[in-house]
């Protein structure tokens, strides 16, 4: 079971990728209301489908992190991306989630998690 991750930089998020294949971004702000009805939910997902070194969940504050939400663009919260050995990968078809979106970030973090397992031979 791995605690969620929170990169505060770039380079914080770019170590999380180099120590980990797999990793889930929330990108969330503080002030953002379905930022945190999903969080619990999201927090959650980490618990049943991390596995240290191999999934990570992470969380990134936009307004505390500007430089990540820069270099991927994010514009709406909260907004889910995930990677495979840093680079940006669709799951399910999606290369990214917006908004509270229940059911496909848990088909995501699901198959995800499947892979993880997979990997690290669970």
């Amino acid at each position: 079971m791995a605690d969620i991750k929170h990169p505060s930089s770039l380079s914080d998020l770019q170590a999380l990728f180099a120590s980990t294949t797999y990793v889930a971004v929330d990108f969330y702000a503080d002030w953002c209301g379905p930022c945190k009805q999903i969080a619990p939910y999201y927090a959650n997902l980490a618990k049943q489908h991390g596995v240290d070194g191999t999934l990570a969940f992470a969380k990134v504050n936009v307004d505390n992190a500007q430089d990540i939400a820069a270099a991927y663009r994010v514009q709406a919260m909260p907004t889910f991306m995930f990677f495979k050995e840093g680079k940006q990968v669709a799951v399910n078809g999606n290369k990214m989630i917006q908004g509270a979106d229940v059911k496909s970030l848990g088909a995501a973090a699901e198959k995800l998690g499947g892979l993880a397992k997979k990997k690290a031979g669970l």
